[in-house]
């Protein structure tokens, strides 16, 4: 366990800062604020609304779950947004509540993964809890992928050998 849990815990980090967010600043870098708000129907998400639920539940799963920080989520709120928000504002807020989920995940004791937290109404092990993060983000930079290749027609070279 000791060997294993820091590697889980580094692993994670690696995916979630240094793979899945820039694959999504990425994105945003080839899109307007119009595409970014974009929705190809009222059932689907737009890239902001998808952006502003990572950064939810990131926040509340990693950062309030396995850290210090207070819940204050509003998961309902991340899908019903339609005004507006910058490209530039949406961005800052995700790398600010990603800086925090990697300096929670730094500090945290490998010891700990197995340990059990009340997150979001489910009791899950620390492991669980980040595995879900990854997972969910994994998902939605995929969504966020294919809309970006939907909106502009562009190869986004992120897998180029």
């Amino acid at each position: 366990m000791i060997e294993i849990g820091p590697a889980f815990i580094a692993r994670s980090r690696y995916h979630l800062i240094a793979d899945f967010l820039p694959k999504i600043e990425g994105c945003l870098d080839l899109l307007s604020d119009e595409q970014i708000w974009w929705r190809p129907n009222p059932e689907s998400n737009s890239i902001g609304n998808l952006l502003l639920h990572l950064s939810g539940n990131a926040r509340q799963w990693i950062v309030s779950g396995l850290g210090d920080a207070t819940d204050g989520r509003d998961r309902d709120a991340e899908f019903a947004q339609r005004d507006l928000i910058p490209r530039d504002k949406l961005l800052a807020m995700l790398k600010r509540t990603m800086h925090e989920v990697d300096a929670t995940l730094a500090d945290l004791d490998p010891n700990r993964l197995l340990e059990m937290n009340t997150i979001q109404g489910f009791e899950v092990s620390a492991l669980e809890a980040i595995l879900h993060v990854v997972e969910h983000f994994s998902m939605h930079t995929g969504q966020i992928i294919l809309l970006t290749k939907q909106l502009t027609a562009q190869d986004l070279h992120f897998h180029d050998l």
